[in-house]
């Protein structure tokens, strides 16, 4: 017999944010659960936040004024079972599912398990790469909306009227009688509205929607995510942001004032001194970094708030010692790069547009400052070779030795290559042969396992592959180098707590 823990026990009414339980629920935003819990439970209890989804629940909100919720399983460690019967249980008229690919089989196993009378409606990125293999799928027989792209209008006109997905551009169904793919005509003037809102114009996220956010970080301080552009204009291979893949996405800037007020407001109501920008834009482009460091600097955001964001290595390259002392300044205390790798080979495979060389010499300038860096890295890129990880291991190993001779730290996250659709590298792979249905067949990896190594605890959750070797590296030898990055990363971390 199994028996669930305490948390899959709890009602639905407990498991959902933000909705108004004296109301009719007219949707449930649903954040499927990475694996299923009920077969292997969560080993930490860290999880992103689903800002994208609770800016689609706070318009259909406060625009539309409708009551919705959000049900976050993945943050509640809920299995694919517990969280169909959860959503049952709460019978919203609608249920919204982000797609993503490494999870589509467990969306999917939930959505087989809902309710008949229960209208579905999915975005993401998995929605908008395979509409037409999502719309075939049996278990897909209440959807009744395929949203492709931003959400935020168009989720709020089908709360209105189904029937308004006629005219919705970027909406897809399938047709019952026909069996054939339906998708919304718009009218004249509508398209940009629906597919491009402006961001300025957006309310503020309700927080109500996000209880782990604002959270208690592990140095005190109360901490919260937040968005400061939309879209990408680089085309990384493997990455599902990639403008190519993206040609609908208008790259958007907040004004400088919105995200202030935010910032303002978050301190406010909840004390949160600590924010993390997690757009790819905000230090991603030179013209939007001094932007919105002339507002940081006119209303002394650096003597107020610490803030991380995301960067681009090239970028950073091409500033000026000026600005990134005042980027220092102004309170920004770590920068997340996507380093990937430590051959430049791969680095051009990728099309990253940099070099270990501009890497070595942005993190330097940076954590001399005593701004922090986290690296993200990917081992087993198609065509990687032994001596293309090994120059991987001695960069990470010389990003560390940099680091240590500098109030900046340095932070390593390694992770296996496992391709996505719609990304130009599925592109390039499925044309030299590869099975869609193979790369697809995402599996957790449990790094845990022979003695639950706890340094691999807090990685649990992210680890997936399809178990293919592409590049000239087999998987074990991948796995064992991301074990040991892993395991160094852990302890260099625990040393700079005891010190």
């Amino acid at each position: 017999m199994l028996v669930l823990p305490e948390e899959q026990k709890q009602s639905a009414r407990d498991l959902i944010a933000g909705a108004d339980d004296a109301r009719e629920l007219d949707a449930l935003f649903v954040n499927a659960p990475l694996r299923d819990y009920e077969l292997r439970p969560r080993t930490n209890d860290y999880t992103l936040p689903v800002l994208g989804m609770a800016y689609i629940a706070t318009y259909a909100q406060q625009i539309g004024g409708y009551n919705v919720g959000v049900l976050d399983a993945e943050a509640h460690g809920l299995g694919v079972a517990a969280t169909a019967r959860a959503i049952n249980e709460a019978r919203p008229r609608w249920v919204g599912m982000n797609l993503l690919a490494p999870t589509y089989e467990m969306s999917a196993t939930i959505a087989a398990a809902l309710d008949p009378g229960i209208a579905l409606m999915v975005g993401g990125h998995h929605a908008k790469a395979m509409p037409d293999r999502i719309l075939a799928d049996p278990r897909m027989s209440n959807l009744r909306a395929l949203v492709v792209g931003e959400g935020e209008p168009r989720v709020a006109a089908l709360l209105a009227d189904e029937q308004r997905r006629l005219e919705l551009p970027g909406v897809m169904w399938r047709d019952r009688l026909l069996g054939t793919r339906a998708a919304g005509i718009a009218t004249r003037g509508t398209a940009e509205h629906m597919l491009a809102p402006n961001i300025d114009s957006l309310p503020m996220v309700n927080r109500a929607f996000l209880p782990q956010d604002p959270y208690l970080a592990d140095d005190g301080r109360i901490e919260a995510n937040i968005v400061g552009s939309r879209g990408c204009p680089y085309n990384c291979t493997f990455c599902g942001a990639a403008v190519s893949a993206n040609p609908d996405v208008q790259i958007r800037v907040r004004a400088p004032e919105g995200i202030l007020a935010e910032l303002d407001t978050l301190h406010e109501q909840h004390g949160v001194t600590a924010f993390r920008f997690v757009d790819d834009l905000f230090l991603g482009a030179a013209r939007v970094i001094r932007t919105q460091m002339d507002a940081f600097t006119r209303h002394h955001i650096g003597d107020r708030f610490v803030w991380d964001a995301t960067g681009r290595i090239n970028v950073l390259d091409r500033l000026g010692d000026d600005e990134l002392d005042r980027l220092a300044e102004n309170g920004l205390r770590e920068v997340a790069l996507g380093i990937e790798s430590g051959s430049d080979r791969i680095l051009q495979a990728m099309d990253k547009r940099i070099t270990a060389d501009m890497t070595e010499r942005v993190t330097q300038r940076l954590v001399e400052r005593g701004i922090g860096v986290k690296g993200y890295f990917i081992l087993g890129f198609p065509q990687e070779s032994h001596e293309d990880i090994e120059a991987t291991v001695r960069h990470i190993h010389n990003l560390w030795s940099l680091a240590d001779r500098h109030p900046g730290r340095f932070r390593a996250s390694v992770f296996e290559f496992r391709p996505y659709p719609g990304t130009p590298v599925w592109d390039t792979l499925t044309a030299a042969g590869h099975d869609p249905d193979t790369l697809l067949a995402y599996a957790d990896v449990d790094l845990t396992e022979d003695g639950a190594d706890e340094s691999m605890r807090q990685r649990d959750e992210f680890n997936f592959s399809v178990g293919i070797q592409f590049g000239d590296v087999p998987l074990p030898k991948v796995r064992a180098n991301l074990a040991m990055l892993t395991k160094a990363q852990h302890d260099r971390n625990n040393m700079g707590a005891a010190a």
